[in-house]
């Protein structure tokens, strides 16, 4: 199909999704999650020291990309606004999700700075090196969006919420566990979204989803020194290869989207749905090794700690 004709089939799907998702949308404060009384000033030229909220590096390095990606915001609302639109349900959507979005860099930084958990001068350094790169994964197709938006919405709230878990500040937790509810809500409109998409044109949707699923980033790109925090996210078990197939691939792929149960599909699609199902069991592998050679890593700081 068509992707003008697409979008023109969508938008009263979009309109019934953006209802729902105000109708269920819990208004919040970013200013009553920061625990204020915890902060002090900062001194001109005053160096930060770790020591001023010992934790583990791998959630550091996690709070540290989920704040940077939330401070990406200007790039990922200019994507997605050509991609679907400025006018109608669409263009409703995307300013509502681009002013809850904001709440969520307004929060995680204000909360990071009291309490001292990061770097002030080296985030804001990084927020300015990353801003002006303005690097976001871009896509073409209103399909590739669709499947890459509800994945990606799915992997942050799991990120957020597994990286509060971690923090041993329950206030913390908190503030984590509000910005993944937003998550959540965000996955569930596209995932729906992707649901009527199906119904229309399955056999894009599939090329899609083979696409997106290969080439999957998380939003993170540009982030100074990236690659070396996603591998200590991944070693913490915060995200990894098993929680991307485990807990969004097979949740939406295979249960919600039931991909393997589609008919009708054309020979192009029939032969992308195979290697959507391989380079699935490929990536649970993968997953499988990694976190077996993490866990044998592990073993003898585990073994001492307990000691």
């Amino acid at each position: 199909m068509d992707q003008t004709a697409l979008l023109n089939e969508l938008e009263p799907v979009a309109a019934g999704l953006l209802d729902k998702h105000l109708a269920t949308a819990k208004e919040w404060f970013p200013h009553e999650l920061v625990p204020w009384s915890r902060g002090r000033d900062f001194e001109p030229d005053e160096v930060w020291s770790e020591d001023e909220a010992p934790m583990d590096p791998a959630v550091r390095s996690s709070l540290f990309v989920n704040l940077l990606t939330e401070d990406n915001l200007p790039y990922y609302f200019r994507t997605i606004e050509a991609l679907f639109g400025r006018d109608s349900a669409w263009g409703t959507w995307v300013r509502r999700w681009t002013a809850e979005e904001g709440r969520h860099s307004i929060v995680l930084r204000d909360y990071l700075t009291v309490t001292r958990m990061l770097d002030p001068v080296a985030l804001e350094r990084a927020r300015m090196q990353q801003v002006e790169g303005g690097e976001v994964p871009e896509v073409d197709l209103v399909t590739d969006g669709i499947v890459y938006v509800t994945l990606q919405e799915l992997a942050t709230r799991i990120a957020h919420h597994n990286t509060g878990k971690l923090l041993t500040d329950k206030v913390g937790y908190e503030v984590m566990k509000r910005v993944a509810a937003d998550e959540n809500r965000h996955h569930l409109f596209y995932r729906d979204l992707g649901t009527a998409a199906l119904e229309l044109d399955p056999s894009s949707m599939v090329l899609a989803m083979e696409r997106q699923v290969r080439e999957f980033e998380m939003p993170g790109t540009g982030i100074p020194d990236f690659e070396s925090h996603a591998y200590a996210i991944a070693r913490a078990g915060i995200y990894d290869f098993t929680v991307h197939h485990d807990s969004v691939l097979v949740p939406v792929i295979l249960r919600h989207w039931n991909v393997e149960a589609l008919e009708g599909l054309t020979p192009e699609a029939e032969q992308a749905r195979a290697k959507l199902v391989k380079r699935m069991e490929r990536i649970a592998r993968v997953g499988r090794r990694f976190t077996a050679r993490r866990d044998e890593e592990l073993e003898p700081e585990l073994a001492a700690a307990s000691a």
